[in-house]
């Protein structure tokens, strides 16, 4: 089979249309051939050796190293080639100038029939020897998604080839976060077995790894309780030094260290610089020796926290909080200075990150080389960013982003749902920001992670890789680079649908129920599983329809996977049928609860015997979901492939109630499980949609938009949300039958100001005058919680006396970052149901 380079989203190629002759760089007998100067950083041997074996995974050989004139690839690295290499690159068309101005850039192109890869430094060019791995067909998941590349018999490339990248955002990575069920007990369970609590440098040489093959340069290691401090792993930072992954520490993690697990109260006395000012400046002296001068790079976090992301020791009134972090702030820049070297060239942050936001905003002094890091939510929306003023500064701005997260209102830790479209949508806004220093998503497991974490880094890398009307077909594309083109276009509407399905609840949240409660009034503070907002009976059926939408994506996800390569069931297993059945298992075994429990309504009525078979049916479908999650989970950790990842998914993180057995009236055995799903269980009736008179539309569905209106692919429940400039607006044409009141909901992206404004929008019904509505909300008040459980903001309008006839709706931002969804008109304002009954 041939391969050729061609321009896809994932690699940023051109081209040249007009070239014919092909350049053979693997003829089927020979082993592909290479040659690289001795004088080249570490990161560039530990990219060839990949490649090496990249090369023996698709054509059965390994590369081996040639005379730099008879390879049939050339690598040079510009920083540590002489004068004359870079003149001759240079005459021959090197772009040497742009590639060394690009952050980790590289060059790929055909010059005397030679490959030739060149790296502005060493992250740049071990990114350009990875990329022949791409060109090649090899997945960034090769392995730790299990995506075995297809053989080839021929590895071709235009002879007028060429491609110059280079990073869209100086520092892009991972914070390995929430790690206690997933990639802990793996590591120390299953791939390396160790002490508990360790993950070992081989997990972490696996996880730099990962982040070469997808051009991220970062990370904040593991730092739970319970896990032990990345510097305490012996080798773990000189395996990071080898990738060029730079060292970083989470917000509440001063200067590298770890202080969960390094701050011994015992022999250090409390964590409190107003009292034991000296022996905090010790412990944070002793791991600035222990890291200067180290090859992969440090990021330094200043200011300071509590032991365990609590807030500042020995501090009460804001004043007290306020002086004492502007102290600690200057004391670090005299460490850093003197330990490790001018400070103007460290990479260093300030998280401004729950109250240490508002002691900021009071004023406080951060030197301006420091990088300003912007958090999220923690449910994936943008809460602040650079002002015009911060945007000048030397130290830019960082995002510290969610794909997981433990709190309230609830974690999500099992599975990573998150919309892509929200990911896009706010990064972008991040990225206009001037926001492009640091770029960190959180993720407990960066195999679960999976496609939300490759397009996060693929944007940091490339902001323009995608756009909000290609978010789908990104998405798509990396289906087909996973699985086959054939699979990949049959799998993406279903995988579409899941994406919708998990934006209109995510499958943690499927319990309707908090953590981190009053825990006299609840158990560890976790309150119980309790009956959903879907309707059994409303707009034909809402939770059947929910229901019956999961089976048919599980269906085609079955289907689909008869045409997916044998050595890519595994792979297939992982990213897509697991998520895809386990999460559908489980909103069955939520629902089927639910139903069951509703026709336990202790009637004495003629129903009562009717009602029990409803009941024992309804259990039935809920025990066999649940022992379905369970299935699938011990073949995840047990079988696939061949027992590689056990340890490794947790079905019931942090052991809360939603993932629990499910709550029923009564219990059924095996067997009478079986029974009642043959007399029952085989109603096979679809419930579509009826709209009981009400008049509901997606917002992409508007009769005109002001310019700068951008529907946005794979947001909100109707996966096309349209986000709005400032004064931009949308218009609606609608016809009523009758006249009478009604009420009109709209649905919006629960966004953040993220300007420390207000976010704002108005609704007006035939040019009357219109309701203004604020979105804003405090931070962890409850309907911020329901917002982002639901994914959605509500607000209504009454229409009182509507008349019959032709009516016009206009929807218009009067601040930035409103982004609308969904609307309804509806004549019973008391109606209870969770969706908007929309296709």
């Amino acid at each position: 089979m041939i391969i050729r380079a061609v321009a896809m989203v994932f690699a940023a190629v051109q081209v040249d249309a007009s070239s014919a002759k092909d350049v053979v760089w693997f003829d089927g007998e020979s082993p592909v051939t290479y040659s690289l100067p001795k004088k080249s950083d570490l990161v560039v041997f530990t990219a060839v050796n990949m490649f090496v074996s990249d090369m023996e995974a698709v054509t059965g050989m390994k590369a081996e190293a040639s005379a730099e004139k008879k390879a049939k690839i050339r690598i040079v690295e510009l920083d540590k080639a002489a004068s004359g290499v870079r003149k001759r690159l240079s005459d021959a068309g090197v772009p040497v100038a742009d590639i060394e101005r690009k952050n980790d850039g590289f060059h790929i192109s055909v010059i005397d029939g030679q490959i030739t890869v060149v790296g502005g430094n060493g992250r740049g060019t071990a990114y350009g020897i990875l990329e022949l791995s791409r060109m090649a067909g090899v997945s960034p998941w090769i392995w730790w998604g299990d995506v075995v590349p297809e053989h080839r018999k021929r590895l071709v490339v235009d002879s007028g080839f060429s491609t110059t990248q280079g990073a869209s955002v100086e520092y892009r990575g991972i914070f390995l976060n929430d790690e206690d069920w997933t990639t802990r007990p793996w590591s120390y369970g299953t791939y390396e077995p160790g002490k508990f609590g360790e993950i070992g440098p081989k997990t972490y040489k696996r996880i730099f790894q990962l982040l070469l093959r997808m051009r991220a340069n970062a990370i904040w290691p593991g730092m739970h309780t319970g896990t032990t401090a990345f510097f305490k792993i012996a080798g773990a930072k000189a395996m990071a030094d080898s990738c060029g992954i730079v060292i970083g520490t989470s917000h509440c993690e001063p200067l590298l260290r770890n202080n969960v697990d390094e701050w011994d109260a015992k022999k250090r006395g409390a964590f409190n610089y107003i009292s034991n000012r000296q022996a905090v400046q010790d412990y944070w002296i002793e791991r600035l020796k222990e890291v200067k001068g180290s090859q992969g790079g440090n990021m330094f976090t200043i200011g300071m926290r509590g032991i365990h992301d609590g807030s500042m020791e020995g501090v009460k009134t804001m004043k007290e909080k306020f002086d004492a972090l502007q102290t600690v702030i200057d004391d670090q820049q005299d460490l850093l200075d003197k330990y490790i070297g001018s400070l103007s060239k460290q990479i260093q942050v300030f998280v401004p990150y729950k109250e240490v936001l508002q002691i900021y905003e009071k004023g406080l002094k951060v030197p301006e080389y420091v990088t300003l890091m912007w958090c999220d939510d923690n449910y994936g929306y943008m809460t602040r960013l650079s002002n015009a003023e911060e945007q000048k500064r030397s130290g830019g701005g960082g995002v510290y982003y969610h794909l997981s997260y433990w709190g309230r209102p609830h974690d999500y830790m099992w599975l990573a749902t998150t919309q892509p479209g929200l990911i896009y949508n706010e990064m972008r806004a991040a990225y206009d920001h001037n926001v492009r220093k640091i770029w960190i998503v959180n993720v407990h497991d960066p195999k679960v992670a999976g496609y939300d974490l490759e397009l996060f880094l693929d944007m940091a890398w490339n902001i323009n890789c995608v756009s909000a009307s290609t978010v789908g077909e990104h998405y798509k594309a990396w289906l087909c680079r996973q699985f086959g083109t054939d699979a990949g276009m049959r799998l993406f509407p279903a995988m579409h649908e899941f994406y919708r399905l998990c934006g209109e609840r995510r499958p943690e949240f499927m319990g309707w129920s908090q953590v981190e409660l009053d825990k006299k009034t609840y158990n560890r503070g976790l309150s119980p599983v309790s009956n959903t907002q879907f309707s059994i009976s409303e707009f034909g059926g809402e939770l059947d329809r929910y229901l019956e939408r999961y089976a048919e994506v599980g269906r085609v996800v079955k289907e689909v996977e008869a045409v997916i390569r044998p050595e890519l069931r595994d792979a297939y297993f992982a990213a897509i049928k697991y998520p895809v059945l386990a999460a559908g298992a489980h909103a069955e075994k939520i629902l089927e609860a639910q139903r069951a429990r509703s026709f336990a309504n202790g009637s004495t009525l003629k129903d009562m015997f009717e009602n029990n078979g409803r009941i024992y049916t309804a259990c039935a479908k809920s025990q066999r979901a649940y022992q379905e999650i369970r299935r699938l989970t011990e073949f995840y950790n047990e079988k696939m492939s061949s027992g590689k990842w056990r340890r490794s998914m947790n079905m019931r993180p942090r052991d809360l109630p939603v993932f629990g057995a499910p709550s029923l009236p009564t219990l059924l055995s095996d067997t009478e499980v079986a029974e009642w799903l043959d007399k029952g269980g085989k109603d096979n009736r679809r419930h579509d949609i009826d709209t009981d008179g009400c008049i509901v539309r997606n917002a992409v569905e508007y009769h005109s938009a002001t310019p700068g209106a951008e529907a946005v692919q794979m947001l909100g429940h109707s996966m096309n949300a349209v986000a709005l400039p400032e004064k931009g607006e949308l218009t609606y044409n609608f016809t009523t039958e009758k006249d009478g009141n009604a009420v009109l909901r709209i649905a919006l992206i629960p966004t953040q100001p993220n300007d420390k404004g207000d976010l704002r929008f108005s609704v007006s019904v035939d040019n009357e005058t219109g309701e203004s509505f604020s979105l804003k909300e405090p931070f962890r008040s409850e309907r911020w919680k329901q917002n982002v459980l639901r994914g959605q903001a509500l607000r209504e309008v009454e229409l009182k006396g509507l008349k019959a006839g032709n009516h016009v709706l206009r929807i218009k931002a009067e601040t930035p970052h409103i982004i609308v969804d969904q609307w309804m008109i509806d004549n019973k304002p008391d109606r209870k149901f969770y969706l908007f009954p929309v296709n």
